[in-house]
């Protein structure tokens, strides 16, 4: 019997009577098996229609507008000449009110792209291009172009307490008193 015992290091008692072993497992390379067709989550839908139109005469490479339930078009970008050809091609496949982007892809060939928007009219609105309404647990608030101010816009917290007690509404001016509205509850 031998005086000078050879040792084990700690951590190589401790692994083993941890239940690790000498050698890491090995892995298997293969990705798990999924239903077939599933590989994940699907990305939320930007546009909810995407159609192509021939238009001849329209000037420009691209535009964007916005429809109004009254079937006014708004045009924020894009050429002076009439848009409509290009929302009544949308129309067929989506109704006003909506946000549409349209890119040439040829002579004549348009493609457009438009979302569903929802628009609320606010004769009592405070002057402003944004609006922010939000409602926590610890109260309500009001921004006007990002500012916090005083006041209330009823319109828009009645369209919050459609989401719930506690919501954030963010409206961006159209035009006039035509107001662009998304609301959540949080």
């Amino acid at each position: 019997m031998s005086l000078f015992r050879r040792r084990r290091p700690l951590h190589e008692q401790l692994a083993r009577e941890g239940g690790l072993g000498a050698e890491p497992p090995e892995l298997d390379p293969r990705p798990p098996l999924l239903e077939t067709g599933i590989h994940g989550v699907q990305r939320p839908r930007t546009w909810d229609a995407t159609v192509t139109v021939q238009v001849d005469g329209l000037e420009g490479d691209e535009a964007s507008f916005v429809a109004l339930p009254d079937g006014t078009l708004l045009v924020e970008d894009g050429p002076d000449g009439s848009l409509q050809p290009l929302a009544e091609a949308v129309e067929r496949e989506l109704s006003a009110p909506y946000r549409a982007r349209a890119v040439r892809r040829a002579q004549s060939l348009w493609a457009v792209q438009a979302r569903r928007i929802e628009v609320l009219e606010l004769p009592d609105a405070p002057d402003g291009e944004t609006l922010d309404v939000s409602r926590g647990p610890e109260g309500g608030e009001l921004r006007v172009d990002g500012e916090r101010t005083f006041g209330t816009v009823p319109a828009l917290e009645e369209r919050g307490l459609r989401e719930g007690m506690h919501f954030a509404v963010h409206a961006e001016r159209l035009d006039g008193d035509l107001w662009e509205v998304r609301a959540a509850a949080l």
